[in-house]
């Protein structure tokens, strides 16, 4: 394959980077979410000049969740976190992908070109296919939706559009970023190169929260801890997340008795917001016997100077749905500055433009 698929078209510079991150509008945001992806993501780009894109993909979310309320909702919800937590709208583009028609129809342009064996190794779908085929008399696509089947190209869509060169995943993602490469190249050398080769950014040191049940914090295990709570007008946000702490498991022993932070799931979460003098204090009180009821309370009150700032702005922002609206649609018009470019370059380059210039 020649070299020349290595360059793009409306590329960053070449010393600079484009970012572009995706959050899936499904589910309410829960403490792992926040220092697995809010946090670090807001963080990254505070002090950067880098472009970074961040977008709700409500396009994916449809996949495997058939609720429209749930999908309504959720992506409010999502919209006034990642705002309220930070994200500053004027300083990066975020938009909801629906709202840039140009990324479906990128899609279908790519899923041309695109080798349905490649999608036969995606490993959701793979998944998929090996639930079925340890039953009996099941087909092995049964409940599989094209959706689900094509997932990776959308993602590709996603990507290529905005010749992102840098897409912060977790390990499980980095799959679906090496076949976004392939998709992309694959495209350069058949036609044009217009699309940059993204590269997955894996954070290593990223904490992954423990449960309240001692297992990953995961919203499948129902053990997770609210970030600005369930909607719910008879408990506060702040009480729900009191609640949720105290109810983290924890061992039989006594207070007094000295505790081994480094098996405390209490202890692990404290770190993820602690400094490091505080860690140091609160590894001390560990040696020395706090209760656990005391450990918890710490706990509660570490997070929640964190959390308490952003919940007062979520809450106002989850009250006027119409300052959230009014944010998405500036960012998909700046989105789209960049999308119908593109998407006019990959129609001329597949030979779909006009037959004659019209007076």
């Amino acid at each position: 394959m020649s070299n020349q698929t290595d360059a793009a078209v409306d590329a960053p510079k070449k010393e600079s980077k484009r970012i572009l991150t995706g959050i899936k509008p499904t589910g309410i945001p829960h403490l792992g979410n926040y220092v697995g992806a809010i946090r670090p993501a807001i963080q990254s780009i505070q002090d950067s000049d880098d472009e970074a894109f961040f977008f709700l993909a409500d396009y994916h979310g449809i996949i495997g969740c058939y609720d429209p309320a749930v999908i309504h909702e959720s992506t409010k919800i999502i919209a006034a976190t990642w705002i309220a937590c930070g994200l500053d709208p004027e300083r990066v583009t975020f938009y909801r992908q629906s709202d840039v028609p140009e990324i479906p129809e990128l899609a279908w342009i790519l899923n041309c070109s695109c080798a349905k064996g490649l999608m036969n190794r995606a490993h959701a779908y793979k998944a998929a296919v090996d639930i079925n085929t340890e039953k009996t008399d099941v087909d092995p696509d049964q409940g599989i939706n094209m959706g689900l089947f094509g997932y990776p190209v959308l993602m590709a869509a996603d990507i290529l559009m905005f010749n992102a060169t840098h897409v912060p995943v977790g390990r499980d993602q980095v799959q679906h970023i090496e076949m976004a490469r392939d998709i992309a190249g694959t495209f350069n050398h058949r036609y044009k190169p217009l699309f940059t080769l993204p590269s997955a950014v894996v954070d290593e040191d990223i904490p992954l929260l423990t449960g309240l049940d001692g297992r990953k914090m995961s919203k499948s295990y129902s053990n997770t801890i609210p970030l600005f709570g369930d909607p719910n007008p008879q408990v506060s946000p702040e009480k729900q997340m009191h609640k949720a702490i105290m109810k983290i498991v924890t061992n039989s022993q006594l207070p007094a008795e000295p505790k081994d932070p480094d098996d405390s799931a209490l202890f692990e979460i404290y770190k993820a917001f602690a400094t490091p003098a505080e860690i140091a204090d609160m590894r001390t009180q560990y040696a020395s016997g706090i209760g656990w009821g005391d450990a918890k309370q710490a706990l509660f009150d570490k997070i929640n100077s964190e959390i308490a700032p952003f919940r007062a702005r979520y809450e106002e922002l989850m009250a006027n749905p119409k300052e959230l609206e009014e944010i998405l649609q500036l960012g998909a018009e700046k989105a789209r500055r960049h999308s119908r470019k593109q998407l006019d370059k990959t129609r001329r380059a597949i030979g779909i433009r006009p037959l004659a210039k019209l007076k």
